[in-house]
């Protein structure tokens, strides 16, 4: 865990010293990004930094993959996400002496995140070599109301001597960092130069590169514009070549005198359009950018993150502390998903290279829930990207021998490109995760599942599961060699997780079609297979353990030999000190798995069922993924044990502000984030998506005091304050349209005239406070 230097209020995260062990987190951490276009937060001058980098959603490489032995199916090229034109770097020279904060001397330097205002501000004040001391300001955005757009606003003054000043104002493309790290020179060879120039301009104080990808053919065009405010005799220029585009401005400065400039940025990407087009979209999106002019996009970047913030805000009384962080993620997950436009949103969405910049199944399951309940057009658009590489999913599935669609488990462009099959192709619960996330959409907004293409999507992954699974002799149907959310216990049969997922899918798309019957019938459904899917799901097998009382992971599970937690408390995470061969025959668990099933499909476990299953399976998960601490946390809260809930809820919420993980320099951990503010609104505040009734049941651990947060359901903006005197839940605009709402199984009538209060209930865990493997505690 990083010891960052990081001062804190409610709503900044400010960087007081430039000390932090490894300068690539404060990049992550300092990310801007609108969903379209990201940032990722490094210094003005570039150095020191490791990571640097200008990421849009959907741009990416294609690269070799190399086998050791070839197999049928097998992806024959990989994706990795590749920096675009970067035109955040801006460096400073003072008498011929640039500016290096790691040596010069420093007065003061602060960098600051402004959840509210959407920016990050940078303030320098340092000493020459001559004895000259000099101040820089900078403030960054990435505009949430304009997709293409960023802006710095930089100035560079002379405090008390006469010196001469020289900016070098930067646009520059193939200069980001290949993001894979693999030796294969073939790799090198596609990733370190992956932009092939098409043409570019030069004006007198900016310009144009359009370039495209050399493989996926992915056309992007960048554009640069300087408004420069100079004192007398200054000198501006800008030269330029196809990968480059440099402003210079050379100036004496006075005592007190600045350079000053505000620089607009526009990227446009299209895998379709002409490189002429392109610089066309691109000249547009300046042209509207610099007629908003800085003081425009500011104001508009408040009153967007002010209208959010008054949707979204959680506080929790007294750790001030996670009431921030949990802001900081939720600054984050808007940021990935604000501006998406037919791409997908990466694990690490647009904040560094991490997984290649791949989505993974966990966007859908953590991510895709949150954005429906807080900013809900956001998640349409990620479902509709999902829904749109349907046809990318049938072929896989085809190459699979199963009928339907099979959703990637790693991708950019929907086709699958993870190598390692036992963790990716047999982990078929990610159908079942994804088609969750457009049932949980509907239910909570009350819009139809055709909106987001949902009915598709569920039909299609349901002739999946009814197509892989076996029946039996006695009649019940069973999935053979699959590997549920725990990569730790790979290719088995009957994880009770992917069965009971897979058994809500076959319900949910049978419903669908009952519901929706002009595209059930365009895709060839008829009553015979609908009685197909509801036989399947209503005889699916789900293993039980009757001699420990437990439900194990898989079949057989629990009767693997125990892990040597306390001769191994140092070997973690696991996988990189024990081969998969002895892992995957021992209770060891990475991740929840089937503690994920009690959350999801909690409605199959009864409360003692709950409590010794989540007792069980405490003691032998290592968490070695960052999705883990979520899960408990809701499970935790859901079975009494609400102070260990707490503990859980931190690590989530903390993962990044804190580097928790160690993993935080190639960017942040969004289903992460995504789930510490499940965590708090589905494990204290009881939340669930199942039904479109709105379902709370409220808990207080002993620490807290207060806990206060708010969502959109069916239309209307509700806020729940969780309080020892009760539980109050109101709606927040006055003209909203009644709602039913259950609290702890009461059913009460909510108006916008009227809000509800009941009584905290207290909860008794039926278990002793479950412990963890030694060492694994939550880490807070």
């Amino acid at each position: 865990m990083a010891d960052l230097p990081i001062e804190t209020d409610f709503w900044r995260i400010t960087e007081s010293a430039f000390a932090w062990d490894e300068p690539e987190v404060a990049e992550s951490v300092f990310a801007l990004s609108n969903g379209y276009i990201g940032t990722r937060g490094t210094l003005d001058e570039g150095e020191p930094g490791v990571f640097p980098g200008t990421f849009m959603s959907g741009v990416f490489e294609f690269h070799p993959l190399s086998y050791p032995e070839d197999g049928y199916g097998h992806p024959d090229r990989g994706q990795a996400i590749v920096g675009v034109a970067d035109g955040t770097l801006i460096t400073v020279e003072v008498d011929g002496e640039p500016l290096d904060i790691r040596h010069a001397p420093l007065e003061r330097h602060a960098r600051t995140l402004d959840l509210r205002a959407g920016t990050l501000d940078r303030e320098t004040e340092w000493t020459t070599a001559g004895g000259r001391r000099m101040r820089l300001r900078s403030t960054r955005l990435v505009s949430l109301t304009q997709r293409s757009a960023t802006a710095i606003r930089y100035e560079v003054e002379a405090v008390d001597s006469a010196v001469q000043v020289v900016v070098r104002s930067d646009l520059a493309v193939n200069r980001t960092a290949r993001q894979v790290d693999n030796p294969d020179p073939r790799v090198g060879e596609a990733l370190t130069q992956p932009f092939a120039p098409c043409f570019h301009r030069v004006y007198e104080a900016g310009g144009l590169l359009v370039h495209r990808t050399r493989g996926s053919r992915i056309g992007v065009a960048a554009m640069a514009q300087h408004d420069v405010q100079l004192p007398a005799g200054a000198h501006v220029s800008t030269s330029g070549s196809q990968d480059e585009v440099l402003t210079t401005v050379v100036a004496d400065l006075e005592p007190g005198e600045k350079v000053a400039f505000v620089k607009y940025l526009t990227h446009t990407r299209s895998a379709d359009d002409s490189p002429t087009d392109l610089a066309a979209q691109a000249l547009a999106a300046m042209s509207d950018a610099r007629s908003r002019g800085w003081e425009g996009l500011a104001a508009d970047q408040r009153a967007f993150l002010n209208g959010f913030w008054d949707d979204s805000d959680v506080e929790v009384d007294p750790e001030t502390d996670l009431q921030l962080a949990l802001r900081f993620d939720l600054f984050h997950i808007l940021q990935a998903s604000v501006c998406l436009s037919n791409a997908p949103i990466g694990a690490k969405a647009l904040t560094g290279p991490g997984y290649s910049g791949h989505t993974f199944w966990d966007i859908e399951g953590f991510v895709a829930p949150t954005l429906t309940l807080l900013n809900p057009d956001g998640a349409a658009r990620l479902l509709r990207w999902r829904a749109s590489t349907l046809d990318a999913a049938r072929e896989r599935a085809d190459v699979l021998g199963v009928k339907g669609a099979s959703f990637a488990w790693r991708t950019i462009d929907g086709n699958e490109v993870s190598a390692y099959w036992p963790a990716s192709t047999a982990a078929m619960h990610l159908n079942a995760g994804i088609s969750r996330a457009y049932t949980l959409h509907a239910n909570a907004t009350g819009r139809p599942l055709t909106e987001i293409a949902g009915v598709d999507v569920l039909i299609e992954t349901a002739r999946m599961w009814a197509s892989t699974v076996h029946q039996d002799d006695d009649g019940r149907f069973h999935l053979r060699g699959v590997t549920g959310p725990d990569e730790y216990t790979g290719v088995v049969d009957d994880n009770v997780f992917t069965n009971l997922m897979a058994q809500r899918n076959l319900t949910a798309a049978a419903d669908a079609c009952l519901a929706y019957t002009e595209p059930a019938a365009r895709l060839g459904v008829n009553q015979s297979e609908v009685d197909q899917w509801r036989a399947v799901a209503g005889a699916m097998y789900v293993p039980y353990d009757d001699l420990r009382q437990v439900h194990p992971a898989n079949d057989g599970f629990t009767t693997y030999r125990e892990w040597d937690f306390e001769g191994r408390r140092d070997a973690y995470p696991v996988q990189e000190h024990s081969h998969y061969a002895k892992i995957y025959r021992r209770q060891v668990v990475k991740q929840a798995d089937l503690v994920l099933a009690l959350w999801w499909c909690s409605e199959s476990f009864t409360e003692d069922q709950s409590a010794r299953n989540l007792e069980y399976y405490e003691q032998r998960t290592v968490r070695d993924s960052s999705l883990s601490a979520a899960v408990q946390s809701v499970v935790c809260a859901r079975t009494g044990h609400l102070d260990l809930a707490l503990a859980y809820l931190r690590e989530s919420a903390l993962a990044d502000l804190r580097d928790v993980r160690g993993d935080s320099h190639r960017g942040v951990h969004l289903a992460a984030m995504a789930g510490a503010w499940l965590a708090l609104v589905s494990g204290f505040g009881g939340l669930t998506m199942d039904d479109v009734q709105l379902r709370l049941a409220p808990r207080l651990p002993a620490r807290l005091n207060r806990i206060a947060f708010r969502l959109r359901w069916q239309g209307s903006r509700i806020a729940v304050e969780i309080l020892r005197s009760g539980t109050t839940v109101r709606m927040l605009d006055e003209d909203e349209t009644d709602q039913q709402v259950w609290i702890d199984g009461r059913l009460l009538r909510l108006t916008a005239a009227q809000p509800v209060t009941v009584p905290l209930v207290e909860p008794r865990p039926i278990t002793t406070t479950p412990r963890q493997p030694p060492g694994r505690e939550p880490r807070t």
